[in-house]
């Protein structure tokens, strides 16, 4: 079974934005999968596992960015 969710994330301008955030957030435990959208600031995220809001947080900040929130 996956789970999936969708994040907001500000600040993504292009194609290796989308690649430095995926690459933060697969490094997850139970991620199996990360989709990056810089045009719309939407990050689409599967999981095995429901996902740690601070490890997600942590992750997201570690690439650079800034978590918005989940939709």
């Amino acid at each position: 079974m996956s789970i999936t969710t969708v994040l907001t994330v500000s600040g993504m301008s292009c194609g290796h934005c989308e690649k430095t955030v995926s690459a933060g957030l697969a490094a997850i435990d139970g991620v199996t999968d990360v989709v990056a959208d810089a045009g719309s600031g939407r990050v689409t995220v599967a999981s095995a596992l429901p996902l740690d809001e601070s490890a997600v947080r942590s992750a997201v900040d570690g690439a650079g960015f800034t978590l918005v929130g989940q939709i």
